[in-house]
């Protein structure tokens, strides 16, 4: 028999976040979010707290946690979006349907008593959370900013009535096709004829000192309609300023000023650190964060973060200037291949840009939707 519990106390926190990292010990694909990061969620004073409530459930067969939940009320997503949805997000569990029903009737009893109609997931407080279900690429590791699970999650939760409601896919950039350095010599000249040129930092503070109001205004208006995402508080922008300092090495940032040196657009790629915190689970020991440094300072492995342009420079082609300076970053002799995240499939004008690499698309992840009765 399953038991459901909500989480309230200190000891069931714990076992929350432990609880995948159980699941997956010694999965070489599997990787980590921060532990810390994880347990923020829980107090009164996280940073999504004013414009989201949750819940969250464990799931217990004969006193043992087999599975856990998140429940999500994005209240400011419901309000753009004109819905009444409950997100979730968080699930783990082990490969037994009763466990996932058990879970899902939760949070659907949960969702009801808010008033709402629908449920949408994997989906987290925002888009710059790990979101969307691995149908496909379960053999690829994961990245840092991406989440790995099983392949039996897709049954489990189509078992408990859900369907598709969209899907990313995912490509490994192996090479720039270079045609004579084509795309470079375009954007260029495109450069030249709009009066635009490259931002200049010394460091990520300066950096973030430099062009960090304009960077949020710009993925605000970029992202502004993009499926799952919410504003940016002045929370949620000091918690990326903060996770960005770890990760970021100012080689892989991209940033094009007008004559006046407003910033039009921008490319943030990250030193994969996906391999730098799987020894750890997550923690942020003494090893962990030496093989982080290690990481950011010699990469492998770059994700693909964020690119973001002003409407009105969408159409003239300014973004090719962004993947040109990705294709010199792949000519680097120490990177072996960068990982572009998630692309929704219909995006068609990112997913063409990547006809300059040579690539392969190995992974794709699902967003799930239930209308409830």
């Amino acid at each position: 028999m399953i038991e459901i519990r909500e989480v309230k106390k200190a000891s069931e926190r714990k076992a929350f976040v432990d609880f995948p990292l159980k699941l997956y010990k010694n999965n070489p694909y599997f990787v980590p979010p921060l532990y810390g990061d994880e347990m923020k969620m829980f107090k009164k004073s996280y940073v999504y707290h004013d414009q989201a409530e949750d819940v969250f459930y464990l799931a217990y067969r004969d006193n043992k946690v087999v599975g856990r939940i998140q429940g999500i009320l994005q209240k400011v997503s419901n309000e753009k979006d004109k819905c009444k949805r409950i997100r979730f997000t968080r699930f783990d569990a082990i490969d037994d349907q009763e466990v996932a029903d058990a879970l899902f009737n939760a949070v659907e009893k949960w969702a009801k008593e808010k008033g709402m109609d629908t449920i949408v997931g994997p989906l987290g407080y925002s888009d710059l959370e790990r979101e969307g279900l691995l149908i496909e690429g379960f053999e690829e590791l994961s990245t840092f900013e991406e989440q790995y699970n099983y392949s039996y999650y897709q049954k489990l939760i189509e078992n408990c009535g859900y369907t598709k409601d969209v899907d990313w896919v995912e490509r490994k950039l192996l090479s720039p096709i270079d045609d004579n350095n084509r795309l470079a010599r375009i954007s260029n000249l495109m450069m030249r004829r709009c009066k635009l040129h490259f931002g200049e930092s010394k460091n990520a503070n300066d950096f973030i000192n430099k062009y960090g109001d304009q960077f949020f205004e710009i993925l605000d208006e970029t992202y502004r309609n993009i499926y799952g995402t919410v504003p940016f508080t002045k929370g949620m922008k000091d918690m990326l300023i903060s996770n960005f300092k770890l990760i970021i090495d100012i080689r892989y940032v991209a940033v094009i000023l007008d004559e006046n040196n407003k910033v039009v657009c921008f490319g943030l790629c990250f030193p994969s650190i996906a391999k730098a915190v799987q020894k750890s689970q997550g923690h942020l020991t003494l090893p962990c964060i030496i093989k982080v440094l290690r990481a950011v300072n010699n990469p492998e492995i770059l994700d693909l973060g964020l690119i973001g342009v002003l409407p009105q420079y969408q159409m003239l082609g300014i973004a090719s200037a962004i993947i040109a300076k990705l294709q010199e970053y792949l000519k680097d002799d120490n990177i072996k291949y960068a990982e572009t995240n998630l692309n929704l499939e219909d995006n068609t004008a990112i997913i063409n840009q990547w006809k300059n690499f040579e690539c392969i698309q190995h992974k794709r992840r699902r967003c799930f939707i239930k209308h409830m009765q």
